[in-house]
C-alpha cells in the first residue's frame, strides 16, 4: 500500500515539476514526512534526491526541444548554490515559525505578480540577452532567499526568470529545471557529507515515480497555453503559501 501510494503521489509531484518548473521540494517533503513516515532530517535529504532526479529528467526532455536558456541557467545556478549556503548559515539564528511567516509574503507576491503577468510575454522569441551581472545577482539573491527559508527554489526561480529576466514561460520552466538540478545536487552533497542517510527504498520509489511524472509533465506543458500554465503556477504558489500560514498559526 505504501509503495503504491508513493508511486501515485510521486507521479502527481512530477507532473507539477515538469509542467511548471518548480514545486518539487515543497511538495515532496510533506509527503515523505506525513504520508510515508520518514523522519524530518532524512526526509529533507530524500526530497533533494527526488527533486534533483525529477528536474534532471524534465530538463533533459525540454532540452531536446531547445527550450533551455543555457547561458542564463549556468550563470544563475552557480551563484544560487553559493547564496543558498550563505542563506542556510544565516537562518540558524531564526526560529522555524519566523522563517515560515517571512516566506509566505514572498510566495504570495510571486503568485500575484505571476498572475498579473500571465498574458504578457507569451510568445517565444528565443532566450533574452540579459546582462551577465543581472543574472548572477538574481541567482545569488534567489539562492540566499531559498537557503534562508529552507525551501526549494522553483517557486521563486520561475517568477524571477519570467518577470525580471524576461524569459518566456516555457523556456523559464526548462531553465528552472536545469538550475534546480544543479543547486539540488549541491545541496544533496552537503547533506550526505553531513551524514544524513535517507531510506533508500522509499527514496528510489518516490524518486522514480516523480521522474516519470516530470517526463509526462513536460509533454503536458508543451501542449497547454503559456498563460494557462502561468495562472496555474500562480494559484499553486498562493495555495501553498496560505496552507503554510494556516499551519503555522494554528
Amino acid at each position: 500500500m505504501t509503495t503504491a501510494l508513493a508511486v501515485v503521489l510521486g507521479l502527481g509531484i512530477g507532473l507539477i515539476v515538469g509542467s511548471l518548473g518548480g514545486g518539487g521540494a515543497i511538495l515532496a517533503l510533506p509527503v515523505l514526512v506525513y504520508v510515508l513516515g520518514e523522519p524530518v532530517g532524512p526526509a529533507a535529504t530524500a526530497s533533494l534526491v527526488v527533486v534533483s532526479l525529477a528536474a534532471a529528467i524534465g530538463a533533459s526532455a525540454l532540452a531536446r526541444h531547445g527550450r533551455v536558456c543555457w547561458r542564463i541557467a549556468l550563470n544563475f545556478a552557480i551563484p544560487a548554490a553559493t547564496g543558498s549556503l550563505l542563506g542556510t548559515l544565516a537562518s540558524r539564528s531564526v526560529t522555524g515559525d519566523v522563517l515560515v511567516l517571512g516566506f509566505v509574503p514572498v510566495m504570495l507576491l510571486a503568485a500575484v505578480l505571476t498572475w498579473w503577468g500571465a498574458g504578457e510575454n507569451t510568445g517565444d522569441g528565443g532566450c533574452p540577452q540579459a546582462p551577465p551581472a543581472r543574472i548572477i545577482v538574481s541567482g545569488l539573491a534567489v539562492g540566499a532567499l531559498t537557503g534562508f527559508f529552507g525551501v526549494g527554489g522553483g517557486f521563486v526561480i520561475v517568477p524571477v526568470l519570467t518577470l525580471w529576466l524576461l524569459v518566456p514561460f516555457r523556456r523559464a520552466v526548462a531553465t528552472s529545471l536545469v538550475i534546480i538540478t544543479i543547486t539540488g545536487c549541491a545541496a544533496l552533497a552537503s547533506h550526505l557529507l553531513a551524514g544524513s542517510r535517507p531510506d533508500l527504498g522509499v527514496t528510489l520509489t518516490l524518486g522514480l515515480a516523480t521522474g516519470a511524472g516530470a517526463l509526462l509533465g513536460t509533454q503536458l506543458g508543451e501542449r497547454l497555453p503559456q498563460a494557462f500554465l502561468r495562472r496555474g503556477f500562480a494559484l499553486l504558489v498562493g495555495a501553498i503559501a496560505l496552507a503554510l500560514l494556516i499551519d503555522t498559526l494554528t
